[in-house]
């Protein structure tokens, strides 16, 4: 769980559709580009940011990681940031990308990129918290460098499917089956994070191999933030939330569209190749840990 940032306690509702802050016909798709300070602001470490333009770099040393979280909390639609991750060693790093709610039974969809040694891959760790469960781990290693260029990140939430993309490639999804009886995240409001720590006793082989701060600072840095989603300001029942981020008779939204209720043909062979080729570990196959296969793996068979 990408647990490092600072979070406020906040519930939300009342919520109305924005594009990237700005207020936009329901019917509208677009995403733009903003500033980091448009849409997030440093949650800790602020002596750990640098600016360059429209460049953000984060970096950890052995005194401090950092963090930063939106200004707004969200429900349902896209966010999406390019990050370029620490090059050379960067054993016993996390740099995360993820969104949350609040609270003990909070839902969060996690990015956690573990560091390696100097030539080793980096590997993608993914998980899902529902109600304040998680231990839904997948992990991936990647079919380019994350060290030599930017690379777009992205969650997709509705209220059929989360969905995880690496440039618009969907590397995992998890599937509403309340028809099922199993819980989905769809009434919390979710903020969006990214932090950079050192977590060397399990992030890079189990935690064989420790961070060597020889190498510090270790610098993620960040660019082209997009959110096209819907905010929720904190002031009415939280229980308003779901409704008003939904598509009715009197507005649509495309999160609702039936054209992102679930993957493409293209997209499901995208995600099969994904998995046939770059995925490492799936708890839904770790028998150690769970003796009996979770309920929903049953069902998130591609």
């Amino acid at each position: 769980m990408a647990s490092s940032s600072s979070r406020s306690l906040s519930m939300c509702a009342a919520c109305v559709m924005v594009l990237v802050l700005s207020v936009a016909s329901a019917t509208a798709g677009s995403v733009r580009t903003s500033r980091f300070d448009e849409l997030f602001q440093p949650s800790w470490a602020l002596d750990h940011f640098t600016y360059e333009g429209e460049l953000l770099k984060m970096k950890l040393d052995n005194y401090s990681g950092a963090g930063f979280s939106s200004k707004s909390k969200y429900m349902f639609g896209k966010v999406t940031t390019q990050i370029k991750l620490v090059e050379g060693d960067s054993a016993g790093t996390v740099t995360a990308f993820y969104m949350s709610s609040e609270g003990s039974n909070h839902n969060e969809f996690d990015f956690e990129f573990l560091g390696n040694t100097t030539g080793e891959p980096y590997l993608v760790q993914t998980n899902v918290y529902v109600n304040g469960v998680g231990n839904r781990e997948q992990r991936l290693n990647l079919w380019f460098d994350p060290t030599k260029d930017f690379h777009s990140y992205s969650l997709l939430w509705n209220q059929r499917q989360v969905v995880f993309l690496v440039d618009d490639t969907p590397i995992r999804v998890h599937s509403n089956l309340e028809h099922r009886g199993i819980p989905y995240p769809k009434d919390q409001p979710m903020g969006v994070y990214s932090s950079i720590w050192n977590a060397d006793d399990w992030a890079t082989q189990g935690g064989r191999v420790k961070t060597d701060w020889t190498h510090a600072p270790f610098v993620a840095s960040y660019t082209g933030f997009q959110i096209d989603a819907c905010v929720c300001p904190a002031t009415v029942a939280a229980s308003d939330n779901a409704r008003h981020c939904s598509s009715s008779a009197e507005k649509r939204y495309w999160w609702d569209e039936p054209t992102v209720s679930e993957l493409s043909t293209h997209q499901s062979h995208q995600l099969l190749w994904v998995r046939a080729n770059h995925m490492v570990y799936d708890y839904c196959s770790d028998a150690t840990r769970f003796p009996s296969i979770p309920v929903e793996c049953e069902h998130h068979r591609h």
